[in-house]
Parts: C-alpha cells; sequence; structure tokens
C-alpha cells in the first residue's frame, strides 16, 4: 500500500470517529436548548465531512462512505451502550458485528 493509500485511510479512520464526537455534542444539545453543544456538533460534523472529502481524493467512494458510516455507527452505539446506558444485548452486539465484517471486508475488497 503506498503511502498516500495509507494516510488516506488513516484520514478516514479519524473522520469516522469524529462522528462519535459530533453525534454525542447534538445529543447534550438537547434540541438545541444547549446551543453551544448544537454549535460544537455541528463544527465537528463539518471537520468529519472535510476529512472524508479529503480521504474520497485517494479512495474509492463507495469503500470509503460505508467504512466512514460503519466506523460512526459503531462508535455511536457503543459510546452509546457505555456512556448513555442505552441497553446493550446479544442482538444488538451482533448486528454491530455484521457491520464491522461489512467495513472489513470492503476495506479488503482491493479497491484502494
Amino acid at each position: 500500500m503506498s503511502p498516500e493509500v495509507s494516510a488516506a485511510w488513516a484520514v478516514l479512520v479519524a473522520a469516522g470517529l469524529l462522528e462519535t464526537v459530533w453525534a454525542l455534542a447534538l445529543t447534550r444539545a438537547q434540541g438545541c436548548t444547549r446551543p453551544l453543544w448544537a454549535v460544537a456538533g455541528i463544527a465537528v460534523a463539518a471537520l468529519s465531512l472535510g476529512l472524508l472529502s479529503h480521504a474520497l481524493r485517494t479512495l474509492p467512494v463507495g469503500t470509503a462512505y460505508a467504512v466512514w458510516v460503519g466506523i460512526g455507527a459503531l462508535s455511536v452505539a457503543a459510546s452509546g451502550m457505555v456512556f448513555l446506558g442505552e441497553p446493550v444485548s446479544r442482538r444488538r452486539l451482533a448486528c454491530l458485528g455484521m457491520i464491522v465484517a461489512g467495513v472489513v471486508g470492503l476495506s479488503l475488497a482491493g479497491d484502494g
């Protein structure tokens, strides 16, 4: 893997992890009744999208978008269970495992 592709993957992972930050910030905003949290969430969301856009210069859009969404979905769901007291069940964990399998499968498909 070339250094350019490796860097694009690193940027994409960072963008995906930032989805957790903005989702949790918007949760804390409580429907925009706490404007500083809302502004922070929107700013981090814009940064996440900007990093995704940067990664798309190198990576295929289908794979990159699926990985970005998968990282975000997994990390937000896990954060909800760990920090917000959302329910943890075998079914939820199995579904999250399927997301991981899909993301790993796409990233190993040889498209970037």
